[in-house]
C-alpha cells in the first residue's frame, strides 16, 4: 500500500469520505476522522472564505488526539474567484490533505507541500492523470463510471491499470463503492484507498436535505442520469430530483456554461441532487460512526474470506 508517510497507522480502513458540495460539513468530517476514515469537505460549502476558515478552526479544535487526517477540496478553475484566498487560508491552517479538481497546478501543489501537506487530484481521463502527475501531486483519484458528482466513463479495471503503469504514488478509486467488501475489491484492483461519496450522503451528520437522504435510500442505478446539462460538466444526478425541479430529464438543455462561483454552484446543486450508481445498495440513514464501523467489519470480513481462498488454493 502506497500512502503518505504521515498517515501511517492512522486509518481504520483504507477509505476516504469524499467532499460533496452542500453535503459535507464539520460534523461529518469529524465523525469520519474519529472513526479512522479520512473526512473531507469542499471549501465552497461555506459561502465565504471567512466562513471556510471558521470551519477549519472548528474541525481542528474538535479533532484532538489520534485520528485519521482530514482534507479540503479546492476547485482549481478560472471561474472560482475564491481560489487564491481559500488557498492562502488552507496553507495558514496547514490542512493535511488538499483535493484539487478541474485543474492541476504545480505552484498550488508546491504551496501545500511547503508545510508537509498532501495533494490528491481528481481525474477522469488518462491525459488528466499524466498532467497531474507532472504537477507533482501525491495521489490520483480515478473517478470511474457510475461515480456520484462529476464523473468519468471509464471502467475501473482499465483506468487503474493504465494509471498504475506510470504512477507509483497513492491511487484512490472512486465509483459505486458503498460497502466494505467493495473497499477490499478496490485494494485488489490496485488502489491504495477507496473513495466513498454517495454512501455518506445518507447519514445523520450529512448536511443534505432529509428528502435527499430519503431519495438516496429509495432509488437505484436505473434512477441515475449522466449529463452535463445541469452544471456544465458531466455528472450523475438522480432523475426524480430533476423531475421535482420542474425539468424533463429526457429533454435537458445543451451547451450549459461552466461556472464554479459559489453562488452559481449553490443554485445549480441545491434542488437537483447528485448520486452515484451505487444507490441501490443503500438502505438506511445511520450515524457516520455507525456506518464507518460497519464498513470496517465488512472490509475485515472480505479480507478474511480472501485468506480462506488463499489457504484452499494452497492445499
Amino acid at each position: 500500500m502506497s500512502l503518505p508517510a504521515s498517515w501511517k497507522d492512522r486509518l481504520a480502513i483504507p477509505a476516504v469520505a469524499a467532499p460533496m458540495f452542500l453535503v459535507s460539513g464539520p460534523d461529518l468530517v469529524v465523525e469520519c476522522c474519529r472513526s479512522g476514515v479520512v473526512g473531507t469537505f469542499p471549501a465552497l460549502n461555506q459561502r465565504t472564505s471567512e466562513g471556510y476558515e471558521a470551519w477549519l478552526h472548528e474541525i481542528q479544535q474538535r479533532l484532538q488526539g489520534r485520528h485519521a487526517p482530514f482534507g479540503v477540496n479546492l476547485i482549481v478553475h478560472k471561474t472560482n474567484p475564491r481560489l487564491q484566498q481559500d488557498l492562502a487560508i488552507t496553507v495558514k491552517h496547514k490542512v493535511p490533505l488538499v483535493i484539487t479538481s478541474l485543474g492541476a497546478v504545480k505552484d498550488l501543489v508546491d504551496d501545500i507541500h511547503s508545510y508537509g501537506g498532501v495533494v490528491f487530484h481528481d481525474v477522469i481521463h488518462l491525459h488528466h492523470a499524466r498532467k497531474a502527475a507532472e504537477a507533482g501531486v501525491d495521489g490520483l483519484i480515478t473517478v470511474c463510471a457510475g461515480a456520484g458528482g462529476h464523473a468519468g466513463t471509464l471502467n475501473p479495471f482499465a483506468f487503474l491499470a493504465e494509471v498504475r503503469a506510470f504512477f507509483d504514488k497513492t491511487v484512490i478509486l472512486s465509483g459505486c463503492i458503498t460497502n466494505g467488501h467493495q473497499i477490499a475489491a478496490a485494494r485488489l484492483l490496485g488502489a491504495d484507498l477507496a473513495y466513498l461519496g454517495t454512501r455518506f450522503i445518507a447519514t445523520h451528520e450529512s448536511m443534505a436535505d432529509q428528502r435527499y437522504k430519503e431519495m438516496i435510500v429509495d432509488t437505484a442505478a436505473k434512477d441515475v442520469l449522466y449529463t452535463a446539462a445541469i452544471s456544465g460538466v458531466h455528472a450523475n444526478f438522480l432523475r426524480p430530483s430533476v423531475v421535482a425541479s420542474g425539468a424533463d430529464p429526457d429533454n435537458l438543455p445543451v451547451n450549459v456554461k461552466m461556472d464554479f462561483g459559489a453562488e452559481h454552484e449553490a443554485k445549480v446543486w441545491r434542488d437537483v441532487w447528485s448520486a452515484g450508481q451505487g444507490v441501490g445498495d443503500i438502505h438506511d440513514i445511520p450515524t457516520a460512526a455507525d456506518l464507518c464501523g460497519r464498513l470496517k467489519r465488512e472490509y475485515l470480513a472480505a479480507i478474511s474470506s480472501l485468506h480462506d481462498f488463499q489457504a484452499a488454493a494452497a492445499d
